[in-house]
């Protein structure tokens, strides 16, 4: 027994001289420089997107009155997320532009912080078109309308008179359903600065009551029949929780014009931010689908009213 205890003993202390710590004193040294190399380019590559960062960033603009175009909606500002765009680069220790994560930064003044006034167009800056697309006839037109945005899955905004409404509301239920903005174009499409502010208020409050019932939602928007208004209007609108709408590209749809006519006048005065005017007449149904082709290929995109009006880019 004791022979063998002392076998065992040999072989232990033979087996412990040929196993020397594995990590001899030059392999730490070397572990220890590159842990030095990784943090020292860590720290670089945080100091390069820090310092890059100022190139890409830009400040938010404020909502504003313009003596022209009255209320201009504000506009987010961008900056890159440093801690986030890092995380990304990290990995290969470099900088790389398409790595950049960006977030939006909210203007101070937004357009419901302005003064009561009307709006006739979004940011000057945001490739944004929307369709305001007046409503009190053209019942005949309104399904292949329908199904044209609905091919280039295009929302718009349908504002309809009240009268109108409650004799269509299979139409009206039909453009909700489709997912289009529905806002109040009046009762009976008066001159609307020719009428008192109790008249006004009717033709206001009943045609919200009537699209309300039919949709189960209160419109938001307000676009004066033939964009006739005063500021006794706008004050209106406003007190019943609604902004006023007009436009800065007519169609002039209502006087039968060719459809190339039509196109031609409105491909050419297209621009950022526009509102684009038009009804369910018989060019808008033939040249709507040739008009949204137009303005995609001009890289601009096409949102409802409340989507232009907001301040993301």
């Amino acid at each position: 027994m004791v022979i063998h205890f002392l076998v065992f003993l040999f072989i232990v202390v033979l087996s412990y001289q040929q196993n020397p710590n594995p990590y001899s004193p030059s392999m730490l040294d070397s572990l220890s420089r590159q842990s030095k190399q990784v943090s020292v380019n860590k720290a670089q590559l945080m100091k390069e997107i820090e310092e890059k960062s100022n190139e890409y960033e830009e400040p938010p603009q404020n909502a504003k009155i313009d003596k022209v175009w009255k209320k201009i909606p504000g506009r987010n500002g961008v900056k890159v997320n440093i801690e986030k765009s890092f995380e990304k680069m990290q990995d290969k220790g470099e900088f790389n532009q398409s790595l950049l994560v960006f977030e939006q930064v909210k203007p101070e003044v937004t357009i419901t912080d302005l003064p009561n006034s009307p709006i006739y167009r979004g940011h000057p800056e945001k490739r944004m078109i929307t369709l305001v697309i007046n409503v009190a006839w053209g019942n005949e037109n309104i399904p292949s309308i329908l199904n044209t945005l609905k091919k280039h899955k295009v929302k718009a905004n349908f504002f309809i008179e009240g009268k109108w409404a409650s004799n269509n509301t299979k139409l009206v239920k039909m453009i909700n359903e489709e997912g289009h903005t529905i806002g109040n174009h009046a009762f009976n499409h008066p001159d609307m600065k020719r009428l008192t502010n109790e008249q006004n208020k009717e033709q206001l409050v009943k045609t919200n009551e009537i699209l309300t019932a039919i949709t189960g939602e209160k419109p938001k928007w307000f676009a004066p029949p033939s964009g006739s208004y005063n500021e006794q209007v706008v004050q209106l609108a406003s007190s019943l929780e609604m902004e006023t709408i007009l436009w800065s590209v007519d169609t002039v749809d209502w006087q039968k014009p060719t459809t190339s006519v039509m196109l031609d006048r409105v491909n050419s005065k297209l621009h950022p931010g526009a509102m684009i005017l038009m009804h369910p007449t018989e060019v808008m149904k033939k040249g709507l689908d040739q008009l949204i082709l137009n303005i995609i290929e001009k890289e601009y995109r096409i949102g409802t009213v409340g989507n232009l009006l907001n301040e993301k880019r």
